[in-house]
């Protein structure tokens, strides 16, 4: 799995996997660009379902708010999230 650098543009993959998820529906297929890098953290969706889970990287992404709600009432403000690299794909 490729690791990410801070400033790097990623969009928020479409996936609709059922059960546990920790990616908010809101942000997927949404575009914005990697703030930092967390660290290796456990795999929350395996977890939930009592498997061993796979160590992977954690980015916290920041999205523009006119790029996730086009009309949100202040288009430049920003929200960050913090997204494991699975749900995310470089642009």
């Amino acid at each position: 799995m490729q690791v990410l650098e801070p400033g790097t543009p990623v969009r928020v993959k479409c996936m609709r996997p059922p059960g546990h998820v920790r990616t908010p529906a809101y942000l997927r297929g949404k575009s914005g660009a990697v703030e930092r890098v967390l660290g290796p953290f456990s795999n929350p969706e395996q977890l939930a379902y009592g498997h061993a889970a796979d160590p992977l990287p954690l980015y916290r992404v920041r999205f523009r708010l006119g790029d996730v709600w086009p009309d949100a009432e202040t288009p430049e403000d920003t929200l960050d999230a913090e997204i494991y690299a699975h749900w995310l794909e470089p642009l």
